[in-house]
């Protein structure tokens, strides 16, 4: 793999700057990654970093309400942002000559939020994403499913308990000082890690992040961070069926293992791989093609970084399928890899697939951006997007039995079985949510580097 050229800085403020150079083409990358996610939230103060996310593009001092998308979008670039539970981030893609305007841009709120906050943007803006609660989880057929796996799999004073979008009360209790208190709290220079890739010349990209950004005030008092220890082993098998407006039965089952950044995470990625990666992976393979059992299966690691992170799987029952049969073939698979292990030809196929999917984001110069980024905000090595085809590779047959045998077992799970509430409608969203894999719901995003 074409290693990543980095330049790693440190203004006086704090904030750790990130430059990538490439001049393959005349584009640019802006990447903000803030250390505050929904871990960070208070009891009775959840969905807090997800509101901000909204909050953000509300203006700021000198930028008009909705400005920051219009003069991104009329120098020809695109932008986001997003939430999730150990992070926030921000960022842009445009023309490289216009690299002053999203940084001018990223500056300006960061530092110039506060002035331009007010209770009807605060009240808009809850609306919105009260709606996004609505439309993402209340009424969406199997909607709930991440809140009652994090909900069973870590305890209620864990900060992983509680989802990124938050409750409806705590939105609804949330006061402008509360969000501005929040604000001054994590969006300072030195709780954040900014990326600059793409056509640049480092010491003009440095000079100009040095002129917007380090004029701005660190927060001496930054809050330590939240206590995510946790035995990685839950220790028991917990269950719930949950009936709810949903065309066909659907099984949901999360695992505690080992945390994103460890070996053990690295070996979980691998056989999520092997259990459910395209059509010649072994769920696939005998849920859905051969016993045909199963519309569909996924599998994925949820990438969280304290404590404990989370396997989760799911796999929506063909018509006529009891749940029990569905579940027995569903488990007895999973055992046997983790009583034999893969064999080479599968572990070189899903090693290939993962080399090149990386290959492939790492060409797009806001992917590149964006993996520097949260390898440099979660583990100050951004140099680790250098490693990431290499560390998956170096997981062998062994390691993938050996953690399986350690974490993915009956004792060590939540089984959720969603099933037709009886008398209930389900509509053509709802027909059209069954025949896709879950995945395309909008949470969570594993959007960086799982």
């Amino acid at each position: 793999m074409a290693q990543v050229a980095i330049e790693r800085h440190r203004l006086e403020n704090g904030l750790r700057v990130i430059l990538a150079p490439d001049r393959q083409a005349p584009i640019v990358a802006i990447n903000l990654w803030y250390d505050v996610g929904s871990k960070h939230e208070k009891p009775s103060k959840t969905g807090f970093a997800h509101l901000f996310e909204h909050m953000m593009f509300q203006g700021s001092e000198h930028v008009a309400k909705g400005e920051h998308f219009s003069l991104i979008q009329a120098a020809g670039g695109t932008l986001n942002a997003s939430t999730w539970f150990d992070r926030t981030n921000y960022f842009e893609t445009l023309p490289s000559h216009e690299l002053e305007l999203a940084l001018w841009l990223e500056s300006d709120r960061m530092a110039h939020l506060l002035p331009a906050m007010d209770q009807e943007k605060l009240d808009n803006q809850r609306e919105v994403v009260k709606n996004e609660r609505r439309w993402s989880v209340d009424n969406q057929p199997y909607g709930t499913w991440d809140e009652k796996l994090g909900e069973l799999l870590y305890p209620p004073s864990h900060p992983y308990h509680h989802p990124t979008i938050g409750s409806m009360e705590d939105l609804s209790a949330a006061s402008l000082d509360d969000v501005r208190d929040f604000f001054a709290t994590y969006y300072a220079p030195n709780n954040a890690v900014l990326t600059i890739a793409g056509d640049l010349e480092p010491a003009a990209a440095l000079a100009a992040a040095e002129r917007h950004f380090g004029p701005i005030r660190a927060n001496a008092d930054l809050p330590d961070p939240p206590d995510v220890r946790l035995d990685p082993r839950l220790g028991s098998e917990k269950r719930e069926i949950v009936p709810d407006r949903v065309p066909l039965p659907r099984i949901y089952a999360g695992f505690r293992v080992p945390p994103f950044g460890s070996e053990g995470f690295e070996s979980i990625e691998v056989a999520a791989d092997l259990l459910a990666s395209g059509r010649a992976s072994r769920l696939y393979r005998v849920l859905v093609r051969e016993t045909r059992l199963a519309q569909d299966v996924t599998v994925s690691a949820l990438p969280f970084v304290g404590g404990a992170a989370m396997l989760v799987l799911w796999v929506t029952a063909s018509p006529g399928v009891a749940t029990d049969v569905l579940e027995g073939a569903l488990f007895a698979e999973i055992d046997r890899l983790s009583a034999d292990g893969p064999g080479d030809e599968e572990l070189e196929r899903v090693r290939n697939l993962h080399g090149a999917a990386v290959e492939a984001s790492l060409e797009r110069v806001g992917e590149r951006a964006d993996r520097l980024s949260m390898y440099a905000c979660l583990f100050d090595r951004p140099e680790l997007v250098n490693s990431e085809v290499e560390r998956y590779r170096a997981v062998d047959a062994a390691r993938v039995r050996d953690t399986l045998r350690a974490y993915v077992g009956a004792d060590n799970r939540v089984v959720l079985t969603y099933v037709p509430a009886e008398g209930a409608e389900v509509g053509a969203e709802a027909d059209a949510a069954a025949g896709t894999q879950a995945a395309a719901e909008e949470r969570p995003e594993p959007e960086v580097g799982a």
